[in-house]
């Protein structure tokens, strides 16, 4: 019986997105300590601003400044903050109507605790020391003693000298990952410098990598079979965008290849011919990682070119 395995797993992708106007004006504001909304058709003021009318679906260009003061509207108590949150002390999040606005912006309120919040308290913005034009310019909301505001928003230009025209949003999911049996079976395998996968009792197909049960006919599969290590390009692309923390230079080509003995195709680099010659029906070999457990890509093996028909319910 082969243990099963478990580790930490990190996904993370930096997005990055153009701003339009409207946008582009509420976080350079931002950045000028000036919180800027847009005013709708029947005339609402929405802080954070979009570029269309929720209701009618028409164009907002309409800009107007609001108070840094306001209002909360609910808010839930975060006894333990993770990485890259706001603040590194307990907090609250809350929805925050400022003065002017007729929507409510998700923040975080800096207070000594649970008991110290409530709806209806009022707060006012904390600006960041160093500001670039973000949502992180507010570094948080901070408990305000004043009446409810009652000024009417004033109207704004939405310029600004050098105008941020662009975010990068990290998104990150840490977790656990248990790949259960099958996979843990081809993932040791793999030290070995093996590919290991598993056959359908029913209709004999070969998963590879397993998944611990047949897809098309629903049954546990338990038969391992080594497979490989020669393979098929079954069909390819060229990446010409350089990825983060990847340190291979583009182009490069990324492909799907079957395995010998394999009745699912898996993903794999191709190296060692020009990144222009790779075609599908390309016979080719692993080559391994130095002290790693994963084949780092596949190159040529020289063959001639299998045949379509040989692969063809695998593209």
């Amino acid at each position: 019986m082969t243990d099963v395995l478990s580790a930490p797993l990190v996904v993370e992708f930096p997005f990055t997105r153009s701003l339009g106007p409207v946008q582009s004006a509420f976080l350079t504001g931002l950045r000028e300590r000036t919180v800027l909304g847009v005013r709708t058709d029947d005339g609402t003021v929405l802080v954070p601003p979009v570029e269309y009318d929720p209701v009618t679906a028409n164009e907002l260009r309409d800009l107007v400044e609001v108070a840094p003061t306001g209002t909360v509207t609910t808010w839930a108590w975060n006894p333990s903050p993770r990485r890259d949150q706001p603040l590194d002390t307990p907090f609250a999040w809350v929805l925050v109507r400022l003065d002017g606005a007729g929507t409510a912006l998700l923040h975080v309120l800096d207070a000594p605790g649970p008991d110290a919040v409530r709806t209806g308290m009022r707060v006012r913005v904390r600006w960041a020391a160093d500001r670039t034009g973000a949502i992180t310019d507010i570094a948080c909301f901070e408990p305000y003693e004043s009446e409810p505001g009652t000024a009417e928003p004033t109207p704004h230009t939405g310029e600004f000298t050098d105008p941020v025209t662009g975010i990068v949003t990290p998104a990150r999911l840490d977790y656990v990952h248990t790949p259960g049996r099958a996979q843990s079976a081809y993932i040791k395998a793999l030290e070995e410098r093996r590919t290991v996968g598993e056959r359908c009792p029913a209709c004999r197909k070969v998963y590879v990598p397993p998944r611990g049960a047949c897809p098309t006919c629903g049954v546990a599969t338990t038969e391992q079979v080594e497979v490989g290590p020669r393979g098929t390009v079954t069909t390819f692309c060229i990446v010409n965008i350089k990825a983060k923390n990847f340190d291979i230079e583009v182009p490069y080509v990324y492909a799907h290849i079957a395995l010998d003995g394999a009745d699912l195709a898996l993903h794999g680099r191709i190296a060692g011919i020009p990144y222009d010659q790779v075609r599908m029906g390309l016979r080719v070999e692993p080559v391994w990682s130095e002290g790693a457990r994963h084949v780092d890509h596949y190159r040529p093996t020289g063959e001639p070119d299998a045949d379509y028909d040989t692969y063809k319910e695998l593209v």
